[in-house]
């Protein structure tokens, strides 16, 4: 990967590979996860503190094989195991319980899938009854064994007593001296347990990731597949391939998303809404009828039905807009709440304020919140009139129906239905000069 990063942390989708097989194991109502981590492995821990994890150790990285021997000592014995690949991301959970479901008799399972060219690959030599005989690697295999196109991807579900004893009877007698998990196909037979091979649909289900070009195929498959669903489930996109979903997105019936837009943790789109192209979408919900113009940031904000926010807004945490409010070019709002058809409309901030109903927020105003030290809070009221260039210094409250007069400064409260200004008196200095520069 070469990357400071250990692989499975690496993000995909947003979140890092491993999150997504240990997802696809709970899925499952898996009752003991376990990850095998070995070297650097600490950083892997540190990212995924769920107290329900089990971990193993595996000091030396002597195979597949041998990783799960460190697993299975403090696996109940009466469990189906199913062995996961922590850099294969993409395995649908509906895929492995064809597998393990197809097992639980006590037999043994192999997650398979055709390729159009399986260089390099295992092949999976069926016998006449249409189970496993044997994994025939590459370099082993002859003239037509290597016409299979059926592949192991090294995902196998199998008893855990028997596994064990299977384990047991690997050997790292070959070229990397390793214990492969492979090998236990061949025990199996032995014993005259059925092997049994369940092919996946998609080939990307099982594609396993060691570079950035396979990061990125593997983003673009995942994408594919994330964009699919939200289309099935109401959603209209501009465009299928430029559009980014990096956690979930829950959408209503006829949402409209334009190109390049991005969603990021849990983002709900109420019916009809409208997202604008290049628009960025964090833990946020967003109403029915609402409209997301292009290029505007939201994150851990409430858009509430028929509102209107943006271009080139952004909301970060906390901001609330009621129904029919507005949020215009170039506003930025934090941790406040804009009341039920309120406007805000260009180059304004508002952060630690509550707007009342039917407001008009002018150009270019801002909530002073801040005094180098704390956050105070500023109150607008219902129906008031707020003109632009307008410094509003909290903590300070406008009464309902009260208009401040462009160009003021207001620190004092400002009475209901009342015109308040704070401005300093004009002046002309008839005999003032502008500087010049001094020639050299």
């Amino acid at each position: 990967m070469r990357s400071d990063l250990p692989k499975v942390l690496q993000p995909l989708a947003g979140r890092p590979l491993l999150a997504h097989v240990v997802d696809a194991a709970r899925a499952l109502g898996a009752d003991d996860v376990c990850v095998v981590y070995g070297h650097g492995g600490d950083r892997v821990r540190e990212a995924f503190p769920d107290p329900a994890l089990r971990w193993a150790h595996q000091a030396e990285q002597l195979g597949t094989g041998h990783a799960v021997m460190q697993a299975l000592p403090q696996t109940p014995e009466g469990n189906q195991v199913l062995v996961l690949c922590g850099d294969v991301p993409l395995t649908r959970p509906q895929t492995l319980e064809r597998l393990t479901g197809g097992c639980a008799d006590g037999s043994v399972g192999v997650l398979t899938v055709e390729l159009p060219d399986p260089t390099g690959y295992g092949r999976i030599v069926r016998g006449g009854d249409g189970d496993v005989e044997r994994i025939v690697e590459h370099k082993d295999a002859s003239g037509a064994e290597l016409d299979i196109a059926e592949i192991n991807t090294g995902i196998i579900t199998a008893p855990a007593a028997r596994l064990a004893g299977w384990l047991e009877g690997l050997s790292a007698d070959n070229a990397q001296g390793e214990y492969y998990l492979t090998d236990i196909i061949a025990g199996a037979v032995a014993d005259g347990v059925p092997v049994h091979g369940v092919k996946a649909d998609d080939w990307t289900e099982v594609m396993g990731i060691n570079d950035r070009r396979q990061l990125a195929g593997a983003e673009r498959a995942l994408q594919r597949r994330l964009v699919e669903e939200a289309m099935l489930a109401g959603a209209t996109m501009a465009d299928p391939a430029r559009v980014d979903i990096r956690g979930t997105l829950t959408v209503g019936r006829d949402v409209f998303i334009d190109v390049n837009a991005v969603f990021e943790g849990e983002v709900v789109l109420g019916d009809r809404a409208q997202i604008g192209p290049g628009a960025v979408i964090r833990d946020s919900r967003i109403g029915a009828d609402s409209v997301i113009h292009p290029h505007t940031v939201i994150e851990e904000s409430i858009i509430h039905a028929g509102c209107q926010i943006g271009p080139f807004a952004r909301l970060r945490p906390g901001a609330e807009f009621a129904d029919g409010s507005k949020a215009g070019n170039f506003v930025e709002v934090k941790k406040s709440l804009i009341g039920e058809g309120s406007k805000v409309n260009h180059l304004t901030y508002i952060g630690d304020t509550t707007i009342g109903r039917k407001v008009n927020v002018g150009a270019g105003t801002i909530t002073c919140n801040y005094d180098g030290a704390n956050k105070h809070r500023t109150i607008i009221g219902d129906g008031a009139f707020i003109g632009s260039g307008v410094n509003l210094v909290a903590p300070v409250e406008v009464g309902a129906g009260a208009t401040i007069g462009a160009g003021s400064t207001i620190s004092k409260p400002a009475p209901a239905d009342k015109l308040t200004l704070a401005r300093t008196k004009q002046m002309t200095l008839e005999h003032w000069k502008r500087p010049q520069k001094k020639e050299s």
